[in-house]
């Protein structure tokens, strides 16, 4: 790319009129992709442009750009500095989420997604950081168009290519799992399909087998995507695993917290609260502290005015788990 028109490109960018910055953008893009030497090239005020974009309330101006993040993506180079340009992929994912979100968009966003997950660094982070396995799975569920369904088994399954051990659990979570086993049975117009879901079946069989019932717990934690799972109400597993909450500076006993602090899902916050209550029972003197510490204690105690019934239930059960083994604790002291 000449470095005047780049220079003046980028200023054509931000210019008050919209149809000028728009087709500045097209110009600019259509420069890039085309370099002989893309990796010197510096594209990081075209990318922060087009993460404002993304955000805008004009869908005729979000579909020009999401079709310029798509035609940027092709060249590897560009695509770790769009990953670490500051609201680029929220931005892109929340445009996914829209209600209004058309077939066509949800084909271009995940084709998008497609293209970043070949990079590991990515692969790794992209579904902790913006849960984009469940929404995935449940877009090719509910999806009419094939197309859609292809581009995301096919993200799924780079998912599963350069970053297994921090996407398998979570893909079990999801319950990933039934569904290709489901999609494995249809008939599909491109035999590609078939190829990625059968990849990804088996990968998640094989997974589901050596996971241990504490991986699965953990991934729930991990996800926020509690259910009433066997666990939960186990008191072998309880007392076998509720020291691994404290593992990590208590990364899981926190993320459980976070997770009353913020979800909204009756089902959720019933799963959370008796997990709390649960981990009470066994929970070293340090562990009570941290659950005063990050407010877990308090939130649970909220809770017990919630609308739902089931989450008033768990939250007076836990907070009677907690009283009982302070006042049993209270009490061996009182005899020594």
């Amino acid at each position: 790319m000449d470095r005047n028109m780049e220079f003046y490109g980028n200023r054509a960018l931000h210019l008050e009129d919209e149809f000028t910055s728009l087709q500045a953008s097209k110009i600019l893009t259509i420069l890039a992709c085309s370099a002989p030497h893309p990796g010197s090239l510096d594209i990081s005020d075209l990318w922060r442009w087009i993460s404002e974009q993304l955000a805008s309330r004009k869908p005729e101006v979000v579909d020009v750009v999401v079709q310029e993040v798509e035609s940027l993506l092709r060249v590897r180079q560009f695509r770790i500095p769009f990953w670490n340009t500051q609201n680029a992929i929220k931005e892109l994912v929340f445009n996914l989420d829209k209600s209004t979100s058309t077939p066509q968009m949800q084909y271009q966003i995940i084709f998008c997604l497609w293209l970043l997950t070949f990079e590991p660094e990515i692969a790794s982070k992209i579904n902790k950081l913006y849960d984009i396995i469940p929404k995935l799975t449940e877009i090719a569920k509910a999806a009419v168009k094939e197309k859609v369904i292809r581009v995301a088994i096919a993200t799924l399954k780079n998912l599963v290519e350069k970053a297994p051990s921090e996407n398998l659990a979570a893909m079990l979570v999801a319950k990933l799992l039934p569904f290709t086993e489901n999609l494995s049975t249809r008939k599909w117009s491109d035999p590609d399909i078939l190829e990625d879901i059968d990849y990804v079946k088996e990968r998640l069989q094989e997974n589901f087998q050596s996971l241990t019932t504490f991986e699965q717990y953990a991934s729930e934690v991990e996800t926020g995507k509690l259910e009433w799972t066997p666990p939960h109400k186990s008191e072998t597993f309880w007392k076998e695993n509720a020291s691994r909450l404290e593992e990590n500076n208590f990364q899981l006993l926190r993320q459980l917290a976070r997770i009353l602090s913020t979800a909204t899902s009756p089902v959720i916050l019933s799963v959370a609260a008796n997990d709390i209550g649960q981990y009470s029972k066994y929970a070293s003197k340090q562990g009570k502290r941290v659950l005063q510490e990050v407010g877990a204690k308090q939130r649970v105690m909220e809770l017990m005015t919630h609308e739902d019934q089931d989450v008033r239930y768990q939250a007076l059960a836990a907070v009677q788990k907690y009283m009982h083994q302070a006042w049993y604790v209270s009490y061996i002291f009182s005899k020594c």
